[in-house]
């Protein structure tokens, strides 16, 4: 149980990383050569940029309330619905952006899910 607890807790980590990047440091020259972008996409898109960050800060909060959970009925279920949520986002990012999407958001989320539904 401690396993996926820790496991759920690195995808939230990283879903909060995401959210910096998006929010507030998405015209930076570090995160442009992250996702591939120039600057001029960059400045253009930072709005819609934003709205996905806010969108991965939802995810690492629904994480963390679940691994954090005073019932365990109550965690398991949120992480379980997160992880899952993360794990949908990354095919579909994989799908239609790049392949990495997957490997990098869904993979993690995907052997966190496992560990989380094994170990209950």
């Amino acid at each position: 149980m401690i396993v996926g607890t820790i496991l759920t807790l690195l995808v939230a980590i990283e879903h909060i990383y995401i959210l910096v990047l998006e929010m507030f440091l998405w015209t930076e020259k570090r995160t442009r050569a992250i996702f591939g972008i120039t600057k001029e996409v960059a400045e253009v898109s930072k709005t819609l940029a934003a709205n996905q960050g806010l969108y991965n800060g939802f995810l690492a909060a629904g994480l963390i309330f679940g691994a954090f959970s005073g019932n365990s009925e109550v965690g398991f279920a949120f992480k379980v619905f997160f992880l899952s949520c993360v794990i949908i986002a990354g095919i579909y990012g994989g799908a239609t952006a790049k392949p990495r999407i997957f490997l990098v958001q869904g993979l993690p989320a995907l052997v966190a899910l496992i560990i989380v539904v094994l170990t209950r």
